[in-house]
Formats: C-alpha cells, structure tokens, sequence
C-alpha cells in the first residue's frame, strides 16, 4: 500500500514562530532527515514554479538546451516558428533520454537507442516499417514527447511548474517582479546569460544555500579575507553596511525575500571606484546619464547605486551586487546539493565593463573566487554539526524580529523562507495556514 507523503504525520513542528517573544526556531532535523526531503520533492519541487533558463540562451529559432531541474531532464528549445517550449527528455517508446546534448541547434530529435524521430516541437516524427505497428500508430500523440505541465516567464526568466494546478506564475512571484524588474532595467537592450554556467557541489542541505545567499550577518566574519583585498583595490578601508538602516530586508511575499542597500565595491551599471580612473568616471557617467534619460533618476539611482540579494522561493538566487549572478541548486540528498551559477548582464555592454563585470563575477562569486568558497567551508561544517540535532535540536534565527524595519544583517528574509516552507510542508500535515 503506498501512503502519500503529503499524508504522513510529523514528530513534532519544525518552525517555532513565537511573534509576540521576538523567537523563530528552525529544528535541525529539517535538514537531515530523508523523510523531510521525499515532502520537500513532492510538497514544493513537484509544485511551485522552477528556474528553468534566460531568453538570452535560444537566441535562435531551433535553439535548444538540456537541463535538469526538480531532478527532471527537460528539453528547453525554441520550435521552427521560434516559440519558447519544454519537453520532458524521455523517449516514449523505452525511456531514454532523446537529446543527449548540452545544447544546440535542431529542426528535430532523435533518440539514438532505437531510432525513434521527433520534430522540435515534440511531434512524433518516425518512420516505421509496415506490419510492424497499425497504420494509425502516433497520429493520436500518444507517441509525442510530453511538454511540461506549465511553462511562463518573467522578464525573460523562464519558470516551470510541474503541477498543472498551480498558480499562474505572476501571481507567485508576487512583489519580488518588481525587484526582477530593478534587475531587467539594466541594460537599455535587455539582458543576456554571459557564456557558459558554473556547476560544482556543496556537502549541506540546500535550505542552507538558501539562507547564506540572503544572510549580510556573516559578511564581515567568513568574508574577512576579501573586505581586506577589496580595500586594497579600491584605494581605502571599506566599510560593509550593517545593521544601521541603512540596508533593509524585505518580505515579498509567498517565501520571496531580499535586502538591498549601498555597497563599496564598483558596479558595471554605473558605480565608480577610484581604481576604474578618470576615463572610467566618464564612461560610469554615460552609463547613469542613459539610465536616468529612460528610467528617472530615482529608479536610475536604485539601480545604479544601490545593491539587492533576493531570494524567489524555493531556490532561484539573484545577488545583483558587484557582478549578478543567477543561482539555482537542487538537493541530491539530505546533506548534498547541485548548484549551477550564470553571469548575467546587459546587452549593450562595452568590452571593459563586460571585462570587470566578469572578473567580479569570477573574484568573489564563483567556486573559485573569495566568497564561495567561505561559504562552501562554512555550510559543510554546519551540516556536519547536525550529527549533533538531538541533543542540540535548534537553529536560531530570531536577529531583528521585533524591529520594524529589520536591517539586511538581521534575519528577517531568512524568516520568509521557513514561513513558505513551513506552510507546505506542516501545513497540510499539522493544522497549519494553507
């Protein structure tokens, strides 16, 4: 007899939200157990909508890539007409993967272990022998690739979702379109994926990646090393803001969240760093006189000057702050993850500025760089801590929850995350909001 997971009940509640004490708890079994991770697949990757790609990557009509994402092969293309698709990557007739690829261009498909052919728009396409299949064999579809339950974007960031119930994709992202919308402004001809992606492992449970990729608590402790390098490149002693109001977190609703405040460090889209010298004030100055002639100075000013690390439940990260990375991660098992990371930035870049956007994006985002690898260590070791989650059961992330206005060094945006989560995943099963 099989029980739906949705179905099973919880030892005890794992989000203790006491709002009126200023106390959230996360109990550490969350990231641990296997159990939690089979609800977590069926409960929020099988239902709310999924980072699949950028516009930018099918530049073509017939363009297309493979991708795994909620641990499902998919075929993101563009058919002969141009329009964005996603099939599942399964042959119907044994169950292999059709396009074996990482990307391409093709008027069709092919499954190289019998031979069956399909058009680019999933379209059974075979030809087969006489005698060996009716006559009116896959003229009903049944022999079609099958296309995801739900396809949309957003500014060109294209979503899936697995549940065909689901809602739309506008209503989910809620308040964090306008957040994606400070992110597609950048560029006066849009914004592209730069190249190829990032792709490396980390030894924790994905919710952690979640937190860290919000969390400027931990900036000034596990990123010393780069605040003392980045002082040596812009000319001066850095200075991180913090808790001082100066940058807020903010709840976007349906477990979205992000902070965003000034920063140091030079940005592409028009803030000057001393080292960038005279000629590069000059051409910041093009850039944010073009910003401000299209968008205002005020919004001009949110762009250009100010940055934003945020959150789209349950596991697209956009930091756009010295470079922008696109980040999304799937859990391969209870204490293992896969991330894959893409640079993105605007289309009408010049060579320089597409140069420093990169060597930002290599220096402290990458797997390679200052940042992650701090905080690749730092995830590890706290996964390697919940050995010890039944006599020390409890995360803490209470920082800020009485203040009004919570600064982007409290834990209000982590909060927003396990509020979603917790609703999912203990609402069906405990009594909890729906």
């Amino acid at each position: 007899m099989t029980v739906s997971l949705s179905k099973l009940d919880l030892p005890h509640r794992f989000v203790d939200d006491d709002r009126g004490n200023g106390l959230f708890r996360v109990h550490r079994q969350a990231f641990v157990d296997p159990t939690i991770l089979e609800k977590e697949k069926e409960l929020i990757f099988n239902r709310c909508w999924l980072y699949l790609g950028h516009s930018s990557e099918l530049k073509q009509p017939n363009d297309f890539l493979t991708r795994n994402v909620g641990g499902r092969e998919l075929i993101f293309n563009r058919n002969r007409t141009g329009d964005y698709q996603v099939l599942h990557n399964v042959c119907p007739h044994r169950g292999a993967q059709v396009v074996r690829e990482a990307s391409g261009n093709a008027m069709a498909f092919q499954c190289f272990y019998h031979g069956w052919a399909f058009n680019n728009n999933g379209r059974f396409a075979t030809r087969m022998q006489p005698g060996n299949y009716p006559e009116n064999f896959g003229k009903k579809g049944c022999q079609d690739l099958v296309a995801v339950a739900k396809l949309a974007n957003y500014r060109d960031f294209w979503f899936v979702n697995f549940d065909a119930g689901a809602i739309s994709l506008d209503d989910y992202l809620a308040d964090a379109k306008a957040f994606i919308d400070v992110v597609a402004d950048h560029g006066s001809q849009g914004m592209e994926i730069i190249d190829q992606s990032q792709k490396y492992s980390i030894k924790a449970n994905w919710k952690l990646l979640v937190e860290n990729s919000v969390d400027g608590y931990h900036a000034h402790t596990t990123h010393s090393t780069y605040i003392e390098y980045l002082a040596d490149a812009i000319g001066g002693s850095p200075v991180l803001p913090t808790g001082d109001g100066v940058v807020y977190a903010y709840d976007l609703q349906n477990g979205h969240a992000v902070i965003q405040g000034p920063a140091p460090w030079g940005r592409p889209v028009a803030q000057w760093i001393p080292a960038w010298g005279e000629q590069g004030k000059k051409d910041i100055d093009v850039i944010y006189n073009e910003l401000k002639q299209r968008v205002g100075a005020a919004r001009a000013e949110q762009i250009a000057l100010r940055n934003r690390n945020m959150n789209i439940f349950p596991n697209l990260v956009i930091n756009d702050i010295m470079a922008i990375t696109v980040r999304t991660f799937f859990p391969v098992s209870p204490s293992e993850m896969d991330v894959e990371a893409w640079a993105l930035g605007a289309k009408d870049e010049g060579a320089i500025f597409r140069k420093r956007r990169l060597d930002n994006f290599l220096e402290f985002l990458g797997p390679g760089g200052f940042a992650t690898p701090d905080d690749v260590e730092a995830l590890e070791s706290v996964q390697k801590g919940y050995s010890n989650y039944q006599a020390a059961p409890w995360n803490d992330i209470s920082k800020g929850m009485l203040k009004d206005a919570p600064a982007g060094d409290d834990e209000e945006q982590m909060r927003c995350f396990w509020r979603e989560w917790s609703r999912r995943i203990e609402g069906e099963t405990m009594g909890g909001a729906q």
